[in-house]
């Protein structure tokens, strides 16, 4: 098993090379994060849209461990289809977890792993932008957690609610997927510029165009209150 360290967590590069005595888990533990990420409000520290980038880029290594085609372009079809159905499904179980538990979320205090204000501002993001919120919150980290619970506290019609899940999971996994999986090539082939050596500076970016519009709504919301 990898040597484990509590910097790992926010690390997707851990979780995509995961293995235990030698058999590689990446793809398990990749679809695993985005339906806990996605579907249980304890998983919104964790890496979502950088872990799908380096996932398209390292597409090879993690779709072969379940089915391997001879064809570059299946196999990235093949990867971001499953991530898709892992976040299907997460919106689902949060969108239940918000219709059973909405009154004992809204009461229940702060904790490292729950925080009242990212519920009550997601609430307000959610009716700002309706059913397009789900497909908006996908590429934003908090929101992205929050947005399914929400629309189940506020009971969201199934049938649209399935409609914006459906459209935004794969918007996103195909999106953020393929973009890292054809950029890397195109850097490489054309450039000789390798990704796979510049990996904490992807991250680092990909992590401040997601968390800096979160970070100026949060701070824009925090100063009409004041």
């Amino acid at each position: 098993m990898n040597d484990f360290d509590w910097k790992n967590l926010i690390d997707p590069l851990f979780y995509i090379h995961f293995d235990v005595n030698g058999i590689k888990l990446g793809i398990y533990i990749v679809l695993f994060i985005v339906f806990a990420e996605t579907g249980l409000f304890a998983g919104f520290f964790l890496p979502g849209d950088s872990l799908l980038f380096l996932a398209g880029i390292y597409s090879r290594d993690l779709i072969e461990n379940i089915l391997f085609i001879e064809n570059d372009f299946v196999n990235v079809v093949l990867l971001a289809t499953f991530v898709a159905l892992a976040g299907i499904l997460g919106n689902v179980v949060g969108y239940w977890f918000g219709s059973k538990s909405g009154y004992y979320l809204y009461n229940k205090e702060d904790s490292f792993w729950f925080k009242r204000k990212y519920l009550v501002q997601s609430k307000d993001f959610f009716e700002k932008y309706g059913g397009k919120a789900i497909i908006f919150a996908r590429f934003l980290p908090i929101f992205r957690t929050f947005a399914p619970i929400v629309a189940g506290i506020v009971s969201m019609d199934k049938k649209k609610f399935m409609f914006y899940n459906i459209l935004s999971s794969f918007i996103w996994s195909f999106t953020l997927i393929f973009a890292g999986h054809y950029l890397y090539g195109f850097l490489l082939e054309n450039y000789q510029i390798d990704l796979k050596e510049h990996i904490e500076i992807i991250v680092i970016a990909l992590v401040g165009i997601t968390v800096l519009p979160v970070i100026y709504k949060f701070s824009r919301k925090s100063k009409t209150q004041e």
